[in-house]
């Protein structure tokens, strides 16, 4: 069950991904805003050496916000925030006599906010632009829930993240299209092993700009020095020195010149105490930038 926890939470890493920005700052008083559903549903599970291993169906399920607003043409705050989060695990039953095991439970409450502060290091409008961010993740989640104690939607510590983005704009015949890539580090208190993130994504404009089609490779690598007992109470812990590669997909439509709707898929190459299985989301958003 240890096992199972943790994965679940590492697997929240995906969220965070599927909202790069790049090295674009927000015009001043512009913004983009974004309300979604993510979540991700798994039987099985790569385990501290990469293997695959069953465990008992579990999921968690996100509804929440994304914003950035530029306070000037160089500095944009940000926000993501689980305003409502599910975390679960099925009944486990007997394959011999049908008895059920262990009930299943869930957990409600909201998860963990992150609060992003990205300040462009080249004048607005350069041909390369990069971008500096700093994002805190703030432990608002719940931790301990359920009867054994053990569902979590927050990790209980709180995280510092610094993250350069680099990339440009480029034609593709008729088309917009752009490119970035990101790398940080993540700071974990609590005993938790420091991370090395890293990212890349291109996008591309199609039916006149109103369709956009973006492809992601991301992933994390842990320094391996937290001072946590690998043994320790996994109903109060995030996953500690998890890892993975990942590769996701979005889709992003138009309605009107400033709203649209966007679904978007991710899922892992390799992994290290990661669910084995991909993360959905599907959202709507508003783009005051037009």
């Amino acid at each position: 069950m240890k096992n199972i926890i943790n994965i679940i939470f590492a697997s929240i890493i995906f969220i965070s991904a599927s909202y790069a920005g790049g090295p674009w700052t927000q015009q001043k008083g512009v913004g983009y805003f974004k309300l979604s559903q993510w979540w991700i549903e798994f039987d099985q599970h790569f385990t501290d050496t990469g293997e695959l291993d069953p465990n008992i169906t579990s999921g968690v399920y996100n509804t929440a916000i994304y914003g950035e607003y530029g306070i000037s043409e160089r500095f944009t705050t940000i926000v993501y925030a689980p305003l409502f989060s599910r975390s679960t695990y099925n009944n486990q039953v007997s394959a011999t006599t049908g008895d059920v095991l262990l009930s299943g439970e869930g957990l409600n409450s909201i998860g963990d906010i992150d609060v992003g502060f990205k300040y462009g290091l080249t004048a607005p409008g350069a041909k390369f632009p990069i971008a500096a961010t700093l994002t805190l993740g703030l432990p608002t989640g719940a931790t301990g829930g359920g009867e054994l104690g053990i569902l979590q939607t927050g990790d209980g510590e709180f995280n510092q993240t610094i993250q350069i983005d680099a990339g440009t704009g480029f034609q593709i015949g008729q088309a917009n299209a752009y490119f970035s890539s990101y790398v940080g580090l993540n700071n974990r208190t609590n005993g938790f092993s420091e991370e090395f993130r890293y990212g890349l994504e291109v996008g591309t404009g199609l039916l006149n700009q109103k369709l956009w089609i973006i492809g992601r490779i991301g992933g994390i690598e842990s320094f391996n020095n937290g001072a946590l007992n690998e043994n320790a109470n996994s109903s109060t812990i995030f996953a500690d020195r998890a890892e993975f590669t990942s590769y996701g997909f979005e889709a992003a439509y138009y309605l009107t010149n400033q709203i649209g709707v966007s679904v978007s898929f991710a899922s892992a190459f390799r992994g290290k105490i990661i669910a084995a299985a991909p993360s959905y989301s599907v959202g709507v958003f508003l783009d005051l930038s037009k």
